[in-house]
């Protein structure tokens, strides 16, 4: 008898699961309690939202949050929110948005481009190899990493989102990404032929060409043509009116924000094996902007992460963060905390797991951006955390969430800082040359 034919499920198994099943006398009422509420609602600890009270000892008051809507562009909402901060405080803008929509139409163009790349480098792979069929699985989506946020601010600039507002397919991306990687995967079949074909480098950058020009066409379509001048008019707080004309996307930037955005870098949590602490990891084929700024993380202790992160609040400055934001979360309370459900004690059964064995196993991985704005420190401890999410306001309070300490430490990956708070040690393995990791490791993950 196979292996397999002893692993099969046998009627005397299932008799036995029957009997032990009705044999708990709790049986019946958790099964019409779960039937009809649900796991969540069934586990739902209250006692969390007692904790998890809106209150926090450093608060940086960082106005109206913004909402990305039925689009995965967290991490550009997250992003721009900590420089429209920054720009709100010295120019008196409270309500002011930066254009994401801008951002977005130049990170959709450049993805098309570095997708084209990646299908050339690996033109000479079968279909069938691992890195081909991931990049064919996702050619490209609204998620990103700071890092290509950066890359983007370098080369494009930004604009204020009077200069160019969300459009139907910004707000509601799933048509426009639909279209574009069906396009992109169609490109790559005329790529892949060009390169079996022996095809001059000439005749492969024409063909690319007309392909980039094609992409162009369709951002301007569903997204508008982005700015190339335009003037800032604007009135303060203070109800005060000026007007700034002749700008560039670029001397927009430089002037009304003014960031060296190399000062800015990624710090990560992953405590798994293959990823020593105090060094350096980027991801192979992750990126947007071909010869622009790469993905670079610097691994340290969940101590320094926080410690990091404090600092600059302290500061007086938000932190841009990511997550998995769907662990233990209530999304219309705006609570994550991971007493928020008590799964383990309603289902009588552990399903608790390292942070480094749901990394491993695939269970949890960043999928969200937000920013960090507060905390509430005792005894000089964090507590629990302010988030601004963008999300809108009628989830949370007004849209900020509330997360708990515990939670940071499960499922928060990245932060980023100024390095200036990083320690001569940290500073010094920060400038290392990276690690390259496999395109599908889980830090490669776009929020």
């Amino acid at each position: 008898m196979s292996n397999e034919t002893k692993a099969a499920i046998s009627s005397d198994q299932i008799t036995r699961y029957q009997t032990l099943f009705n044999d708990r006398k709790d049986a019946k009422v958790v099964e019409r309690a779960v039937t009809h509420q649900g796991i969540l609602a069934t586990s739902a600890d209250f006692a969390s939202d007692t904790d998890m009270t809106p209150v926090f000892s450093i608060d940086l008051d960082t106005g109206k949050v913004s909402n990305q809507k039925q689009s995965g562009r967290c991490w550009m909402f997250a992003a721009l929110n900590t420089m429209r901060h920054h720009l709100a405080d010295l120019f008196k803008l409270s309500d002011f948005e930066l254009s994401q929509n801008y951002t977005y139409f130049w990170d959709k163009f450049e993805k098309a481009n570095y997708f084209y790349q990646n299908v050339l480098n690996t033109a000479d792979q079968p279909l069938d190899s691992r890195k081909v069929a991931f990049l064919m699985t996702t050619p490209q989506q609204d998620g990103g990493q700071w890092d290509m946020l950066c890359a983007i601010i370098e080369k494009y600039g930004i604009v204020p989102k009077s200069v160019m507002p969300e459009t139907y397919s910004s707000s509601k991306s799933s048509e426009l990404n639909g279209t574009l990687n069906k396009k992109l995967r169609k490109d790559a079949v005329t790529l892949r032929d060009l390169a079996a074909k022996n095809a001059s480098s000439d005749d492969i950058a024409a063909a690319r060409d007309k392909m980039l020009g094609e992409v162009y066409r369709l951002l301007c379509y569903t997204l508008g043509e982005p700015a190339q001048k335009f003037d800032f008019e604007y009135r303060d707080d203070n109800k005060n009116y000026h007007i700034d004309r002749g700008l560039t996307p670029k001397s927009f930037y430089d002037k009304y924000v003014g960031w060296n955005l190399d000062d800015y870098v990624s710090v990560i949590n992953a405590p798994t094996n293959d990823k020593p602490y105090n060094k350096t990891y980027t991801i192979e084929m992750l990126g947007n902007v071909l010869g622009g700024r790469a993905v670079k993380h610097l691994n340290v202790t969940m101590d320094d992460f926080k410690q990091l992160a404090i600092a600059q609040l302290k500061d007086g400055q938000s932190v841009w963060f990511g997550c998995d934001v769907g662990q233990s979360s209530d999304r219309q309370k705006g609570i994550m905390d991971t007493n928020a459900y008590n799964k383990n004690e309603l289902l009588d059964m552990d399903l608790s797991m390292t942070k480094a064995e749901r990394l491993d196993y695939a269970e949890s991985l960043m999928t969200h951006a937000m920013v960090i704005t507060g905390v509430d420190l005792v005894d000089g401890k964090p507590t629990k955390w302010k988030v601004e999410n963008s999300w809108g306001e009628k989830v949370g309070t007004k849209g900020y969430f509330v997360m708990s300490d515990s939670w940071m430490e499960e499922y928060c990956y990245q932060v980023v800082v100024n390095k200036k708070y990083l320690s001569l040690e940290l500073r010094k393995a920060q400038e290392e040359t990276p690690t390259v990791l496999a395109p599908w490791d889980p830090m490669g993950a776009l929020a």
